[in-house]
């Protein structure tokens, strides 16, 4: 199962609100895609929320575009920043990635984000969305949404 980001932020918007917030902070964040024999890749990459959607835009034959158009599962973890304090904890955000080859649409992400051209834009569907952070200097608190699904928090000393 899965879900876009508006109906995410529907189901839990005080989490949806931190994660974005999270996001908001830095400007560059790590992407985890699948190479062609399987193994993990991680490379730098923008995102953006608009109109109810994580969108995330690549420039044209990037290899992270390529592992997404033969395997659209994804992990996406933000910046944490500078230090160890990660201000509003650390968030990750699972998901497939659809690409969209729609001119009317990729011509309104054009004039929102302004990209350079061509590129490639991706669509998400969530499957998982965590945070984790430390509550109180005491606690490790986990907090876990799956589509369809309560929010789980996990806490441990």
């Amino acid at each position: 199962m899965t879900a876009n980001w508006a109906a995410f932020a529907t189901a839990e918007p005080d989490l949806a609100d931190t994660v974005e917030k999270r996001f908001g902070a830095y400007t560059h964040h790590v992407l985890a895609t699948l190479r062609k024999d399987g193994s993990p890749r991680t490379s730098g990459l923008e995102v953006r929320f608009l109109s109810g959607e994580l969108w995330l835009g690549m420039m044209p034959d990037s290899v992270k575009a390529l592992d997404l158009r033969r395997d659209p599962r994804f992990a996406l973890q933000a910046n944490p920043g500078e230090g160890t304090g990660m201000g509003g904890g650390d968030v990750r955000i699972s998901g497939r990635a659809i690409e969209v080859e729609d001119a009317e649409t990729k011509a309104g992400y054009v004039e929102e984000v302004e990209p350079p051209e061509p590129f490639h834009l991706f669509r998400t569907e969530l499957t998982e969305v965590v945070r984790t952070y430390v509550e109180d200097d005491t606690y490790l608190v986990v907090q876990v949404w799956t589509p369809g699904e309560p929010l789980r928090t996990i806490k441990r000393t």
